[in-house]
């Protein structure tokens, strides 16, 4: 083969820095939008963005010349600097400095669409950190070095 091939689909979840609440509907919209547009940027589609005021989902299809490391600091880098030179937040807005990525099965993929497109159904059933602490489990990294469970939650969540 004289090139690579690949097909990497990566579910991320993003926390707001401290888990405060600061996504409001309106935010969200426009930052699927913005998202979408610097996915493409990065050569790595977006398949779907959603979430709720203090974290959000995203189905990326990877691209194989970066690293998810190297995509997740530009994509946090850049959302942020866009959220707050554009005033679209009442507070100062930042992520929580890591983050959660899991790879994701083409016949998966469909599930974990379903499943980040009903995130607001999902979370009047189960909080944050009750979600993070479940898809760690299922992907076997719960108490890893670095593992998504180090992610800050917010008061109250624990991992």
């Amino acid at each position: 083969m004289n090139e690579p091939q690949t097909k990497l689909w990566i579910h991320i979840i993003l926390a707001t820095r401290g888990g405060r609440q600061l996504i409001s509907n309106a935010l969200e919209s426009r930052m699927q939008n913005f998202f979408h547009d610097l996915f493409m940027e990065v050569g790595c589609p977006l398949r779907i963005a959603n979430g709720m005021a203090d974290h959000i989902h995203l189905l990326v299809l990877m691209n194989h010349r970066r690293s998810v490391g190297e995509v997740m600091r530009k994509v946090k880098g850049q959302s942020s600097r866009w959220i707050n030179q554009n005033r679209l937040c009442i507070q100062k807005f930042a992520w929580e400095p890591g983050f959660a990525a899991f790879s994701v099965s083409e016949s998966q993929v469909q599930k974990v669409f379903d499943y980040i497109a009903h995130q607001k159904d999902h979370h009047t059933r189960e909080s944050f950190g009750e979600e993070l602490k479940h898809i760690t489990y299922l992907h076997n990294v719960t108490g890893a070095p670095g593992a998504a469970s180090e992610i800050s939650l917010s008061a109250g969540d624990s991992v």
